[in-house]
């Protein structure tokens, strides 16, 4: 069985905040399988936050580019204009916003009837999708 990773996921992975250990130990763990799904909005996420000029960790461009090709190892959901749509429904559907649904909705592309996210409502069942925080 698939399973879908938010951008939180990935940035636990490379984090070197001290109070963070614990969650990126975790996250690597979790990187380690090879039934994940990603998305296209997932790696710009990663790439925009891992890279971000106020981040006390932050990656140089390379760095981030680097684990952005080793991560297309993994089955990637592009973003597509039915995608779009579909977010935008489920958005107004659930009250949530775009972005939690854009992942709710390319989850749903990549046959993964879970997503690992801090950032989405643990336990949360999306018509079949349900969010589940792995660092809980």
């Amino acid at each position: 069985m698939a399973v879908f990773v938010d951008t939180n996921v990935l940035l636990y992975a490379v984090s070197t905040v001290p109070d963070e250990e614990k969650k990126n130990g975790t996250a690597r763990a979790i990187l380690a399988r090879d039934d994940l799904v990603l998305s296209a909005q997932v790696l710009q996420e990663f790439y925009v936050q891992a890279t971000r000029a106020t981040k006390p960790d932050r990656l140089a461009h390379e760095a981030a580019v680097n684990l952005v090709e080793s991560w297309l190892r993994f089955r990637i959901v592009e973003t597509t204009v039915p995608l779009v749509q579909q977010a935008l429904a489920t958005a107004a559907r659930w009250r949530i916003s775009y972005w939690d649904a854009a992942i709710v909705e390319a989850a749903r592309r990549g046959d993964c009837p879970e997503v690992l996210s801090e950032d989405l409502q643990a336990g949360m069942n999306f018509a079949g999708v349900t969010v589940r925080n792995p660092f809980a």
